[in-house]
């Protein structure tokens, strides 16, 4: 006899229908374009500095205002205070992040090609696992920066967390750090994946439901 569970289990293996193609599709634009964007801007003020010094970040680079002037700057304040040096060595964990995206694309297009439900929800965990880690490996990397400070500095301050998010004070520097257009594109991807798999869920649940109710009628 079949029940609920069994039909919502055979729902998951249906192929993706064509508008739940389409938009899968279109899903890939926006994380493709999330490369031509930086991912994350950190600013800082102070009074020695009214025009402010800048860093993008992007997926596989880091940029600094005033055609990249900045990140010497940074870098030369960062010495005072024992902060590690702004290197593209320092910041190793961009590495992986440009071949996330990639295969995050790559598996969509397959998805909608030839996958069903069941592929749907793997793209959703996949896209929400790489997402979480890129984020949490960005606030580790912060920490690192603000607790391993060399004591041999010219300048001593205690172990601090950069800001992640909104604005802190660090000393007599005003700090900023928000996500730019390439997070927004990121989560457009990520959202829309797991919207779309939700919908397939909901819809799936909702005819297990209505075969069920079918079968298990009493004729009149």
């Amino acid at each position: 006899m079949q029940t609920p569970a069994h039909d919502f289990w055979e729902f998951l293996d249906a192929p993706l229908r064509g508008r739940g193609r389409l938009l899968l599709v279109a899903l890939v634009i926006p994380l493709l374009l999330s490369f031509l964007f930086p991912l994350w801007r950190i600013s800082m003020t102070a009074p020695q500095y009214p025009k402010g010094l800048s860093m993008d970040i992007y997926s596989y680079q880091v940029v600094g205002g005033n055609d990249g002037h900045d990140i010497q700057e940074i870098n030369t304040l960062n010495h005072y205070i024992g902060m590690h040096t702004i290197t593209r060595d320092e910041l190793r964990d961009l590495d992986w992040i440009p071949f996330g995206l990639v295969a995050m694309a790559l598996l969509a297009l397959r998805t909608a090609l030839l996958g069903n439900v069941r592929a749907m929800i793997d793209l959703s965990m996949v896209a929400a696992y790489i997402s979480m880690i890129a984020f949490g490996r960005f606030v580790w990397m912060l920490y690192e920066f603000g607790h391993h400070l060399d004591p041999k500095a010219p300048v001593k301050i205690a172990p601090f967390m950069p800001v992640v998010i909104g604005d802190k004070q660090i000393a007599n520097f005003h700090t900023w750090s928000m996500p730019q257009l390439g997070s927004v594109l990121l989560g457009v991807f990520t959202a829309g994946v797991w919207g779309l798999t939700v919908l397939y869920l909901w819809r799936g649940r909702r005819e297990a439901r209505r075969r069920y109710a079918n079968t298990t009628a009493v004729p009149a």
